[in-house]
């Protein structure tokens, strides 16, 4: 399905002004004594740098760099719409207007160089907010005693000691009594065949059990 062609109002208006003002460089190139080829070049120029630049500004941002040629570009292209507009005598143009024009390739050649090959820093990345790790119970439990600690010494009071640790209890598992008696007949055949009592891992090998029921088994039989 084909697609209708509607004219955009502003794209017209745009290519009317920039053909006026390419037309208006040249005639300005042209009476500054710039003939032929070179008076077509110069508004080519002129529009290239501002184009350039104002690519610069929008993919980069802004930046004085930019923004400087930027306006040296509309300063030209702007000034050039007004001296063809009566303000400047082309027949017998001014000196200094021969030296702008004459000096302006040597200026657009640097303004495009440093628009195409300057660096332009990324932005830093914000740093990431410090997550607060929450206290945990061991803290506010040392920090729960430390406080009644300096309570008591500034009131005169003994310091309350930590009550006595329990003792441990025993890690062993309970054992059968049947397991033991097997376990021990197992032992005394391996003294009487090699003379020396079996370890904890032959014995463990013979009754295949786990280790940690193997260690209890051990104890029983010491």
């Amino acid at each position: 399905m084909s697609r209708s062609i509607r004219p955009d109002a502003v794209l017209v208006q745009a290519v009317i002004a920039g053909a006026l003002s390419f037309a208006h460089l040249h005639d300005l190139a042209d009476a500054a004594g710039q003939d032929g080829w070179k008076a077509w070049a110069y508004p080519v120029s002129v529009d290239l740098l501002l184009v350039a630049a104002w690519r610069r500004l929008r993919s980069d941002g802004p930046s004085r760099l930019a923004w400087s040629w930027f306006l040296i570009a509309l300063v030209a292209s702007l000034g050039a719409n007004v001296a063809t507009a009566g303000f400047l005598d082309l027949a017998h143009p001014p000196a200094w207007l021969r030296f702008g024009i004459a000096g302006w390739p040597a200026l657009a050649f640097l303004g495009g160089t440093l628009l195409a090959h300057s660096y332009a820093p990324p932005d830093p990345e914000p740093a990431a907010p410090a997550t607060e790790v929450p206290p945990t119970a061991t803290d506010m439990g040392l920090e729960f005693e430390r406080e009644s600690a300096l309570e008591a010494e500034s009131a005169g009071l003994p310091a309350v000691e930590d009550p006595p640790a329990l003792p441990a209890a025993d890690p062993l598992p309970p054992v059968p009594a049947a397991l033991v008696d097997h376990a021990r007949k197992v032992a005394e055949d391996h003294r009487a065949r090699t003379g020396t009592p079996i370890d904890t891992d032959t014995l463990r090998i013979r009754l295949g059990v786990p280790p940690h029921l193997a260690d209890a088994i051990s104890a029983h039989l010491t």
